[in-house]
């Protein structure tokens, strides 16, 4: 192994000259030759990545072998974090598995959170923020278990600060607001102003997103104070995103005329545009805004957000894209143009997905309902749908953050324990108000999970008792048939065979020579003979006509109509393709047709006035389709809310995979049209069929 590595180091020295200096002590155990490892596998941007990594494995091999665990420790650390900059994220994984074991072994606390540290950021530089959050938290742990000084507390509020962002991202915001004030509180003890600036942005953000926009904007005004005393290079840079933050409270704040004057302030910067075109474009953006909100200057709006839309386009600013496409539409609204309106309502539609953007997919949403009428109704379940899956999702986010608080504040209470026994009964107080908190939140959860499942059970049991009524007429109906076969095979085998001896016998008496006799007689089995034939029609016409009827799900429809007809006085009809194999249709298709009709009845008995009510059931193209027509007082679709009734039938349309179309006016009625797709129908068992014919017609 020694024998390779050196061969390794002779090729390297032999093709890159100006590394001579890095590894000239490869063989030195030293923590000066292993620096020099880390730093040439970390800087040497000229060298291929296989050799800047050979680096990085002699180096950890070499900081294993230090006695001196603290040396050790700091060496892997740093390796781990170049192969982070590598982007070699199982090396780095891998690396920094090894640190957290050997700092667990001898718990040293501030290498074990320094880990969890690097582990977040990775995490977060990734975008999988649950899991950044999980070990900014374990970090915050460790840190916690460090005597108090300078070093150990600017090392928790930087991790505070960490996780408060995260849980802004979350929307958890007492959550984030909390983390972000306590960490405030840490470095004004420190008297670190870029920190202390950070935080009051942080904070400013977390208000303004809960709606308390006088406060945000105190917070914002208080960053900036500490801007000024900061000496930073980016100094710039960090009052320019200031001064939009302020300007965008007064735009969430509706006061339209002072963002208007902010964003003017700011885009007036010489070099904005130059040096950060991305907050140059959307300042642009929400300056156009704030005059077509303020003024109602439709010009000038539109000039501006073209502006922004053109930079957008030619810096790839795809996520502001889609706030700049939504005003243009608005815009063109009020213009009256209403295509092109649409057609950037759509665009903005488009980028919000693309880019995940859920507030502006909302926003769009809600304008699309407007301006595409014919649309409003997919638009408006699209809209309620993402609504209710990002409340699942941020209420998940919210209990395991606070699951994780909770943690967190106990480790801080078994902490202040030992250090300030005053806060002993504070630190209690508060950790029983969020046990009851969690604890009401778990029960609360689990009732409400109990109440799901019973209905959902409930739901299983009425499909189930409609599957036994199925079952049950479909056995009646069988009788039925097995009667009129055996009435068939009477007539064929009784009475047919009694009449063939009849003639047989007459045949026989013809020996007479009497001719009248013999002409009464043929007469006779003439006659015998037609009645002969009449009785094998009648036998086969009844045996074809029981296998043709069509009984369970038709015969089961057909009675809930007619029982709305005779209790309700509306006259119902009933028509079908009886050409469609309706009982070999899936049974969930069946029960949740069969749900659909009786639903819309009832909707037409309750609401609609009607006095005529038509259902429909045929085939069309390669599917089914179900139509319910009413002659009552009709609704405005693109209006008000549904109905328990109409949500009901469009979660059974969506079950079975089909297509629901709603065509109603006020004064003009209602129709209800659902497809159901042929892959749900099953293919007939050609075997059983003919089994079934042949019983049937012997």
């Amino acid at each position: 192994m020694k024998n390779n590595y050196l061969i390794l180091i002779l090729l390297l020295l032999t093709s890159c000259g100006k590394q001579s200096k890095e590894v000239k002590a490869l063989n030195s155990p030293s923590s000066d030759v292993i620096n020099e490892w880390i730093n040439a596998a970390r800087d040497s941007a000229h060298l291929p990545t296989s050799t800047r990594k050979a680096y990085l494995k002699r180096a950890s091999e070499k900081a294993i072998s230090i006695s001196d665990d603290t040396i050790s420790l700091d060496h892997l650390s740093r390796i781990s974090l170049a192969y982070k900059k590598l982007q070699d994220s199982l090396g780095f994984r891998k690396m920094n598995q090894k640190v957290l074991q050997l700092a667990k072994k001898e718990k040293l606390h501030k290498a074990q959170g320094e880990s969890h540290w690097d582990m977040a950021s990775f995490f977060k530089s990734y975008g999988v923020m649950d899991s950044a959050f999980y070990h900014y938290q374990k970090a915050y742990k460790n840190f916690l278990l460090l005597p108090k000084d300078s070093i150990s507390q600017s090392l928790r509020g930087r991790i505070l600060y960490g996780m408060g962002d995260i849980q802004e991202y979350f929307k958890d915001y007492l959550g984030a607001e909390i983390s972000a004030t306590e960490a405030l509180r840490i470095f004004e003890n420190l008297e670190d102003n870029m920190r202390i600036y950070n935080c009051y942005n942080l904070l400013g953000v977390i208000t303004n997103s809960m709606n308390n926009h006088e406060k945000s904007l105190e917070y914002y005004q208080r960053a900036g104070l500490y801007i000024k005393k900061h000496n930073s290079s980016n100094k710039n840079g960090l009052e320019w995103q200031n001064k939009n933050n302020i300007a965008y409270v007064f735009l969430e704040n509706k006061e339209y005329q002072k963002s208007e004057k902010a964003y003017s302030e700011l885009l007036e910067e010489s070099s904005l545009k130059v040096e950060n075109p991305v907050l140059f474009a959307r300042s642009m953006t929400s300056m156009a805004y704030s005059i077509f909100k303020g003024k109602n200057d439709v010009e000038t709006a539109n000039k501006l957000i073209n502006q922004a839309i053109s930079l957008n386009n030619s810096i790839g600013f795809s996520e502001d894209q889609a706030r700049a496409k939504h005003y243009y539409a608005e815009f063109l609204a009020f213009q009256g143009d209403s295509i092109k309106a649409k057609e950037n309502a759509k665009e903005s539609l488009k980028l919000s997905r693309e880019t995940s953007n859920t507030d502006q997919h909302l926003e769009v949403l809600r304008l699309l309902t407007i301006l595409d009428g014919n649309q409003a109704v997919a638009y408006s379940n699209e809209y309620y749908e993402l609504s209710e899956k990002i409340k699942e999702e941020e209420r998940a986010k919210r209990d395991k953050f606070a699951r994780i608080r909770l943690e967190t504040d106990e480790v801080i209470q078994e902490n202040e324990l030992l250090s300030r026994q005053k806060q002993i009964w504070i630190a209690i107080a508060l950790g029983v108000v969020l046990a009851g908190i969690a604890l009401f939140t778990i029960i609360s959860q689990r009732i409400s999970n109990n109440r799901l499942k019973f209905q959902q059970k409930q739901q299983e049991s009425n499909q189930e008792i409609y599957n036994l009524m199925l079952s049950q007429q479909g056995k009646f109906e069988e009788g039925k048939q097995l009667e009129k076969k055996r009435i068939s095979e009477e007539l064929h085998d009784g009475i047919l065979g009694e009449m063939l001896g009849i003639r047989l016998i007459l045949s026989g008496l013809n020996d007479k020579e009497d001719e009248a006799s013999i002409a009464h007689r043929a007469e006779l089995i003439e006659k015998l003979r037609e009645l002969e034939e009449e009785i094998r029609t009648l036998s086969h016409e009844l045996s074809d006509a029981s296998y043709q009827k069509f009984y369970n799900f038709i015969v089961s429809l057909e009675e809930l109509i007619y029982g709305i007809n005779r209790s309700s006085g509306i006259d119902c009809s009933f028509t079908y393709d009886n050409s469609v194999e309706w009982d070999d249709l899936e049974g969930d298709i069946k029960i949740n047709a069969y749900r659909i009709v009786q639903e819309s009845l009832q909707n037409c008995v309750k609401h609609a006035q009607c006095k005529q009510v038509t259902v429909d059931f045929r085939p069309e193209g390669n599917q089914l389709q179900l139509t319910i027509s009413d002659d009552g007082v009709g609704f405005d679709i693109g209006k008000g809310k549904r109905g328990i009734g109409l949500r009901n039938v469009t979660s059974r349309v969506k079950k079975i995979n089909g297509t629901l179309a709603i065509n109603s006016k006020k004064g003009e009625g209602t129709t209800i049209m659902v497809r159901l797709p042929y892959s749900y129908i099953k293919v007939d068992n050609q075997k059983d069929v003919m089994e079934r014919r042949h019983i049937l017609n012997v």
